[in-house]
């Protein structure tokens, strides 16, 4: 059980997080930030097929990210829940929770990805079978299969899913203003983001399959957790 006379503002793992996660930004952008930069190629999470595909990419995307938006949001988002977390569990559950969550969160989203990206790929083959070749058809297809997907989103999300099931009925303030209980506010993110990953809203620029993958992953291990050890499980 956690003695909450201990809670911190920022307990060790949050902030090592927000550190770690500030100075990779930091190097993204000294080093360039775009779909070709030699940073998001090595490290960022790419589709298997990608030549850029690396196995360690299912850690390292998690502390990388777009633009100065994308970080501020996640890094606010996992102050928020996840000191909390931390707190009633401790260093080492929390962290073991937030990189499994990070890994489900990359693997349904590669899953999905396989499929949404085969039409693609079954095209390059036939335009490079096919002469003349479209040249500019080509080099888009390729920036399609080989765009990196960055982000601590699916572990935030995780964190979220944890969140809404050991506090459901703390209150949740949109914009700083509108309260609402946690539980509803996860249940109803995660049906926005399910909605988005099924009409397939590739322009957004949004993993929203990682998204769902991470909360799966966090709402399934709680569950597990609290069963497990009743007693000890806040």
């Amino acid at each position: 059980m956690a003695d909450f006379r201990m809670n911190q503002a920022a307990p060790p793992v949050i902030k090592n997080l927000l550190i770690f996660n500030g100075l990779v930004f930091l190097a993204q952008t000294i080093f360039g930030n775009n779909a070709f930069d030699p940073v998001n190629n090595l490290f960022a999470l790419h589709d298997i097929r990608s030549e850029f595909f690396r196995p360690h990419q299912f850690v390292t995307h998690m502390f990388m990210h777009g633009d100065i938006y994308h970080i501020l949001f996640n890094m606010l988002a996992l102050w928020m829940f996840g000191s909390i977390l931390e707190n009633v569990w401790g260093s080492k559950r929390f962290l073991i929770f937030y990189v499994l969550c990070g890994l489900g969160a990359a693997i349904l989203h590669l899953a999905v990805l396989y499929f949404e990206l085969t039409p693609d790929y079954e095209t390059l083959q036939h335009l490079a079978n096919n002469f003349p070749r479209d040249e500019g058809r080509i080099r888009d297809l390729l920036i399609r299969v080989n765009s990196p997907t960055v982000g601590a989103s699916g572990a935030i999300f995780g964190c979220l899913a944890a969140f809404g099931y050991l506090f459901p009925n703390s209150l949740i303030y949109l914009y700083f203003f509108i309260p609402l209980k946690a539980k509803w506010f996860v249940i109803i993110y995660a049906a926005i983001e399910l909605w988005l990953g099924v009409a397939n809203s590739a322009g957004d620029n949004v993993a929203h399959w990682a998204h769902l993958g991470g909360a799966l992953v966090g709402f399934l291990l709680v569950l597990y957790w609290n069963k497990r050890n009743r007693r000890h499980f806040y």
